[in-house]
C-alpha cells in the first residue's frame, strides 16, 4: 500500500513536470507569447475572514480585466508547496499606450545625429576598468518625445512586444494596481494593492526577473539583462570595474539606476580625500619622533619629574605624567600641523564633490531623458492613501479638477502631534548621551583604582590608559545604543509619517527622509560632538571642580589633548556602523533566502518556476533606497564633520564603498525580488541635506582644530612664549601646565593617600600659581590663547568659504556641451512633431478620422472608470 502511494506520487510529479516542462523557468503566459508584467500571490487559508478576501480578490480581479489587463491564474496544485495560488498579469499593447500617455513615458521618435563626445586620450589607459560596449550601452541613443496614441506612426514601432521596455511595463501595471477598487467596505470605496497586501487578501505582488542571475534563460526571447547584470557588476571581484549604469537604469529605472550613479561618483570622489589623508597621517608617522611635546612628556628628567593632580576625589591618586607617554606619541599622529591642512582641503574638496556631482546629473538628466521630467509632475499623482482616507473634495488650481484634501485643521492637529514624537525620540538620544557621560564619569575612578594595583596591567599600562579605557568602552556602549535607538525610531518615523498623510509619495519620502536623518544626526553625531567640544572645557581646577547633577565631577582631557579620545570615538561608531551595516545588508537577506529555498532544493527543478523562485526572494520594499541613501549620507558626516582628528576616515569609506556598491548590487540582482521600476532625476531631499552638511563641515573642524586640538596652544607659545631661539618648543609642557598646593584640597577632592608627601602637584590649565596675588586665576597667556583660537576659527572660515563660493560660482551646474545637445534636442523634436501633425492634418481633411478598435476602447474606459473611483 505504501509502495503504491509511492508509485502515485511519482506518476503526479511526472505529469507536473511534462505539463511544465516549457513554462518552467518561462517570464510568458502558457500560450509562450504574452509576457508575464506582474505577478500577484495569495494563500487560499480557511479562517474566519476568507469568504471576504475571496470576494476582495474576485471584484479587484475583475476590474483589473476591465481595465483591459490580461490575467492567468496558476492552481495552487502546480506550486511548489501546493499552498499559493500565482496571478500572472499581462498588460495587452492597447492598455501600455494608453497608460504611456497618462504617465508622460517617453519613446524613440528619431535615431540620434548629434555627434559623440570626442574621445579622451587617456582611454587606452583606462581600458582594464572598461565594461564592453554591449553591456555598458545596452540601447541606441534616440531623440525622444512623450507618447501620444494617436501619434503611433510617429514613433519608431519596429515591434509591439519590446517597444516598451520590461521595466516601462511593470510600472504601468503597478500604476493600474495602486489604483483599481475591490469594493465598498464600511460605506467608502476601498481600492489599491497596497491595502490588499495589508489585510492579507495577496501574500505578495512583484515584478518578475527575466532569467536566473547564474544562467541564461533558455528563451530565446528573454534579454538575460539579470544574468548581465550579475556577471559583469554584481561580482566583488568585477570592483574595479566601471557600472554599467545604463544596463541598470533599463532593468531597475532611473530611481535605482541614479543612486548607483552618485554612490559610484562618491567613491570615485573619496579616492583623492583618501590619498590626501593617508599622507597626512604618514607625515604625522614620520615625524613622530620629532614632536617636542612627548619627547619631554617621556623624558624622566621632565614628565617623570611632573607630579599630575588627581584624576577623581578620594580613590584616585598622584601620577607622574611620563605614564602617559604612548598615548602623547600616538596623539601626534593625528595632531599635528597637516590636520590643520587637510581640514581645509576637506573644506574644498566638499564643494568640488558637490559641483561636479551636478554636472555629472545634468549629463545622466540628458542621457536617460529625465529633462522634462519635472517634480510637479509626481506632485500631480497623488498617493492612494492619501485619496483613501481624505474624504472632502476641492479644486486643483493646476489640473481644474476635483481632488481629495486634507483640512488645515486636521494638518495641524496631525503636525503637532508628529513634532511633539519627534522632540520626544531627540530627548531620548540626549538623555541617552548623557547617561553615557554619566558612565564615564562614574567608571573612570574604577579603571584608575584597578589599573594602578593590578599588577599583570602594568605592561600596558603606558598605553592602556584610564582615559583610553574609559573612552574605548563608553564608545562601544554608544554604538550599542545607536543600534537600539535606530531599530526603535525606525518604525516610529515610518508611523508618524504616514499618520501626517502625505499627498504625494515624494512628499512622503522627503517628510520621512528629514525625520530619520535629524534622528540619525543627533544619534550618531551627539557623543562626537561631545568629546570635540564639551570634555575637557569645563572641568574647573583643583578646589573648585565642575560637577554634574553635583556629584560626578567632569573629565579631564589627555595631558596630549582630547583629540586623541574623539579619533577612538570615530573610529569605533564608524567602523562598527559600517561593519554591521554590511552584515545586515548582505548576509541577513541571503540567510533568508536559503531558509526559504531549503525544501524547493530536495524537489525536481522542473517544479520550481520562475515566478515561485522570485516569490521566495526578499522583498526591496519602496523605502529599500531610502537606507542606502541614509547609511551613506551618515557616512559622509564622518568624513567631513569630524576629518580633523582623523585623516584615515575618507580612506576607510573608500574601502567600505567599494564592496558597498558590489554588496548592493549583489544582494539586488541576487537575493531581492526586482523592485518596481520609478523615475527620478535627481537624488532628491538628500542633495539639499548634504550641502547642509558640507557648510557645517567648515565650521566643525575649525572649532576642532582649535578647541580640542593643541595647536593654537603650541604656536602661541612657539611666538610669543618660548625662550629658547634653538628649540623654541622645549618647555611647552611645563609652560602649559599649571601648579596647585595641595594642601588647598578640600576634603571631597583630596585622595585618601598620599605616601610620598607630595607638596604640588600640576593640572593642565594657565592659571597662577598658590604664590602669585591672582592666585588660580586665568594668566594673561589663557587669554591670549582664547583670542588666537577665536581668530583662527574666523579667518579659517572666512578663508575656506571663499574659495567654496568662488569654486562653486566657476563650475557651471550644466555642461556646455550637455546644454547645446538639450536644444538641439527639443528642436528636431519639435520639428518633427510639427511636421507630423501638417502631414495628419492633410490625411484628415482627405480621408476623414479613424475609429477606435475594440481594445482601444475598452483600455480607454478602463481608465475613465479608474479616474472616476479615484
Amino acid at each position: 500500500q505504501q509502495s503504491g502511494r509511492r508509485y502515485n506520487l511519482f506518476l503526479k510529479r511526472r505529469l507536473r513536470i511534462d505539463k511544465r516542462h516549457q513554462s518552467k523557468d518561462s517570464i510568458f503566459f502558457r500560450d509562450g507569447v504574452r509576457r508575464i508584467d506582474f505577478v500577484l500571490s495569495y494563500v487560499d487559508d480557511l479562517n474566519k475572514d476568507w469568504e471576504k478576501k475571496l470576494e476582495r480578490r474576485k471584484e479587484f480581479e475583475s476590474n483589473l480585466q476591465k481595465a483591459g489587463l490580461e490575467l492567468e491564474t496558476e492552481d495552487k496544485k502546480e506550486s511548489e508547496d501546493g499552498k499559493i495560488y500565482f496571478v500572472k498579469i499581462h498588460a495587452p499593447w492597447e492598455v501600455l499606450i494608453t497608460y504611456a500617455e497618462v504617465l508622460n513615458i517617453k519613446v524613440p521618435i528619431k535615431e540620434n545625429d548629434i555627434p559623440s563626445m570626442v574621445e579622451n586620450p587617456l582611454d587606452c589607459m583606462l581600458a582594464p576598468l572598461r565594461l564592453p560596449k554591449e553591456v555598458m550601452h545596452p540601447e541606441p541613443d534616440y531623440f525622444t518625445a512623450p507618447f501620444s496614441k494617436e501619434k503611433q506612426e510617429l514613433y519608431l514601432i519596429n515591434d509591439e512586444s519590446t517597444f516598451f521596455s520590461p521595466s516601462m511595463r511593470n510600472r504601468i501595471v503597478n500604476y493600474i494596481l495602486t489604483r483599481c477598487p475591490y469594493g465598498t467596505e464600511e460605506g467608502k470605496k476601498k481600492f489599491g494593492i497596497k491595502r490588499l497586501l495589508n489585510n492579507g487578501t495577496y501574500s505578495a505582488a512583484y515584478p518578475l526577473h527575466d532569467c536566473q542571475y547564474w544562467k541564461k534563460a533558455n528563451d530565446p526571447n528573454c534579454d538575460n539583462e539579470r544574468y548581465t547584470l550579475y556577471m559583469e557588476w554584481a561580482r566583488f571581484l568585477r570592483f574595479y570595474k566601471e557600472q554599467p549604469l545604463d544596463l541598470i537604469r533599463k532593468y531597475y529605472g532611473e530611481k535605482i539606476g541614479i543612486y548607483f550613479a552618485w554612490l559610484g561618483f562618491y567613491t570615485e570622489m573619496l579616492f583623492l580625500a583618501a590619498v590626501v589623508g593617508l599622507i597626512c597621517f604618514l607625515y604625522g608617522l614620520f615625524t613622530m619622533d620629532e614632536n617636542m611635546s612627548s619627547k619631554e612628556i617621556c623624558d624622566p628628567a621632565i614628565g617623570g619629574e611632573i607630579i599630575m593632580c588627581p584624576l577623581c576625589d578620594r580613590e584616585c591618586e598622584y601620577w607622574r605624567l611620563n605614564t602617559t607617554c604612548q598615548s602623547s606619541e600616538y596623539s601626534h599622529l593625528f595632531d599635528n600641523v597637516a590636520t590643520l591642512f587637510f581640514a581645509i582641503f576637506m573644506g574644498i574638496w566638499v564643494t568640488l564633490f558637490l559641483e561636479f556631482w551636478k554636472r555629472r546629473q545634468a549629463r545622466l538628466k540628458y542621457e536617460w531623458d529625465l529633462v522634462d521630467f519635472e517634480e510637479e509632475q509626481q506632485q500631480l499623482q497623488l498617493r492612494p492613501e492619501y485619496e483613501a482616507k481624505c474624504t472632502q473634495k476641492k479644486k486643483n488650481p493646476v489640473t481644474q479638477e476635483m481632488e481629495p484634501y486634507l483640512p488645515i485643521t486636521s494638518q495641524a492637529v496631525r503636525f503637532c502631534i508628529s513634532g511633539t514624537t519627534v522632540l520626544f525620540w531627540v530627548s531620548l538620544i540626549i538623555a541617552s548621551m548623557i547617561a553615557v557621560i554619566v558612565y564615564r564619569l562614574a567608571v573612570y575612578a574604577a579603571f584608575a583604582s584597578l589599573m594602578e594595583n593590578t599588577q599583570t596591567l602594568e605592561p600596558i599600562s603606558g598605553l592602556l590608559t584610564p582615559q583610553l579605557a574609559t573612552s574605548v568602552t563608553a564608545s562601544c556602549l554608544n554604538f550599542v545604543i545607536i543600534m537600539i535607538l535606530n531599530f526603535l525610531y525606525e518604525r516610529i518615523a515610518i508611523w508618524i509619517t504616514d499618520m501626517e498623510i502625505p499627498r504625494t509619495h515624494m512628499e512622503y519620502e522627503n517628510r520621512l527622509t528629514m525625520k530619520m536623518f535629524l534622528f540619525q544626526f543627533v544619534n550618531y553625531y551627539s557623543s562626537c560632538f561631545y568629546v570635540a567640544f564639551f570634555k575637557g572645557k569645563f572641568v574647573g581646577y583643583p578646589g573648585a571642580y565642575t560637577y554634574m547633577f553635583n556629584r560626578w565631577r567632569n573629565e579631564e582631557c589627555d595631558p596630549a589633548g582630547c583629540l586623541i579620545e574623539l579619533t577612538t570615538q570615530l573610529t569605533i561608531v564608524m567602523a562598527g556602523k559600517q561593519i554591521w551595516g554590511n552584515i545586515q545588508e548582505a548576509i541577513v537577506p541571503w540567510i533568508c533566502n536559503w531558509w526559504g529555498r531549503r525544501k524547493a532544493r530536495n524537489n525536481p527543478e522542473n517544479l520550481y518556476s520562475r515566478w515561485e523562485q522570485d516569490h521566495d526572494l526578499q522583498i526591496f520594499g519602496a523605502l529599500g533606497l531610502f537606507y542606502e541613501y541614509l547609511e551613506m549620507v551618515i557616512q559622509f558626516g564622518f568624513i567631513t564633520l569630524f576629518v580633523a582628528s582623523f585623516p584615515l576616515a575618507p580612506l576607510l569609506a573608500l574601502m567600505n564603498n567599494i564592496l558597498e556598491i558590489r554588496v548592493d548590487s549583489w544582494k539586488l540582482t541576487t537575493q531581492y525580488r526586482r523592485p518596481v521600476a520609478a523615475k527620478a532625476h535627481s537624488i532628491g531631499v538628500w542633495q539639499e541635506i548634504l550641502n547642509g552638511m558640507a557648510i557645517l563641515s567648515v565650521v566643525t573642524n575649525a572649532f576642532i582644530v582649535a578647541f580640542t586640538s593643541d595647536m593654537i596652544p603650541r604656536l602661541v607659545y612657539y611666538y610669543a612664549y618660548s625662550e629658547n631661539e634653538d628649540s623654541p618648543m622645549s618647555g611647552y609642557i611645563n609652560n602649559s601646565l599649571s601648579v596647585f598646593q595641595i594642601s588647598d584640597f578640600p576634603y571631597r577632592n583630596k585622595p585618601k593617600l598620599n605616601p610620598e608627601n607630595f607638596v604640588i602637584c600640576r593640572y593642565r590649565d594657565y592659571r597662577y600659581p598658590p604664590d602669585h596675588e591672582r592666585k588660580y586665576l586665568h594668566t594673561m597667556q589663557f587669554w591670549h590663547i582664547l583670542a588666537a583660537k577665536l581668530a583662527f576659527i574666523i579667518i579659517m572660515e572666512h578663508v575656506v568659504f571663499i574659495v567654496k563660493f568662488f569654486v562653486a560660482w566657476m563650475i557651471p551646474d550644466v555642461p556646455a556641451d550637455v546644454k547645446a545637445k538639450i536644444k538641439r534636442e527639443k528642436y528636431l523634436t519639435q520639428k518633427i512633431l510639427h511636421e507630423y501633425e501638417l502631414e495628419k492634418l492633410k490625411e484628415r481633411l482627405c480621408q476623414g478620422d479613424k475609429g477606435a478598435t475594440e481594445k482601444e476602447f475598452i483600455a480607454t474606459e478602463g481608465r475613465m472608470e479608474l479616474s472616476r473611483v479615484m
